[in-house]
């Protein structure tokens, strides 16, 4: 029986790097089944998925992250395969990293959904899990051009003083490394196709925090090439707003009941293990 469906969401990707991720992903004594759910225009990604472990399936169009996702999603449900895990084709990892975080939620059931710890390829970590931001702050990190102004939130809020070999309970993780319990999407839902691309991994998180644990894991790490495409891209730029927009309609933008609890829980804890 399969023990995870994997899914990646590929659109026009540079082949060499999808490559690195399907054998991170294939490198496993795990019962894997790899989705690719291709948004290009064309079919061209198909001829690198030739392993038996792998289906490719071609969308025709490009529909997004979240529902490019779903479509896999929704047959890990129907299969009722145990695990789910979304990746980006930017991804790569050693050996041993999926039978660790295997292992850790298979001991642990009350953890729905899990990040490990994220490296550059050169090995500077990536300040991926956040605390929940209000509209105002999310608007300070993307128009303050000096990160020392306010960095001392930003710490706070990307949870940068978490301890290696640790995990913890976070509001948000991120989409390009998410090992999720699939019985969770039964309970919470699918990712919300309102969102084209950006803030579906706030939304999901916060989703699946009410029903399990959402935990930054540190005792494992990926390697991610993150390239911050809507800080560069004028035309991302504007789907991240879109999708900010849609994020804050829909959990609130002066008034979020939950925001403020989430976060103290979460720094206390933080706090209480270092």
């Amino acid at each position: 029986m399969t023990d995870i469906i994997i899914s990646i969401v590929t659109y026009k990707n540079n082949f060499a790097q999808l490559q690195k991720v399907i054998q991170s992903v294939l490198n496993t004594n795990l019962n894997i089944k790899l989705f690719i759910s291709d948004n290009s225009p064309d079919e061209s990604i198909k001829q690198i998925c030739q392993d038996s472990r792998v289906e490719y399936i071609f969308n025709q169009s490009n529909i997004g992250f979240g529902a490019g996702h779903n479509l896999i999603i929704k047959k890990s449900l129907e299969l009722g395969v145990k695990y789910h895990l979304v990746l980006n084709p930017d991804i790569f990892f050693e050996n041993g990293v999926l039978e660790n975080i295997f292992q850790f939620m298979e001991n642990n059931q009350d953890v729905g959904m899990l990040q490990p710890k994220i490296f550059y390829p050169d090995g500077s970590i990536q300040h991926l899990p956040k605390l929940l931001p209000s509209p105002l702050q999310l608007l300070k990190r993307k128009i303050t051009v000096s990160e020392k102004l306010y960095e001392k939130w930003n710490s706070e809020y990307e949870l940068r003083t978490m301890p290696d070999n640790s995990y913890i309970d976070a509001p948000v993780l991120s989409g390009c490394f998410t090992f999720i319990r699939t019985i969770a999407f039964g309970k919470a839902g699918l990712y919300d196709d309102r969102y084209f691309m950006y803030f579906e991994d706030f939304d999901l998180s916060r989703r699946i925090n009410k029903y399990y644990q959402t935990v930054y894991y540190t005792y494992v790490a990926v390697y991610h090439e993150y390239e911050r495409g809507a800080q560069k891209n004028p035309k991302l730029f504007k789907i991240f707003l879109k999708s900010a927009f849609s994020y804050f309609n829909k959990w609130g933008w002066l008034f979020d009941k939950d925001r403020r609890l989430l976060n103290e829980k979460t720094i206390n804890k933080i706090k209480s293990i270092q």
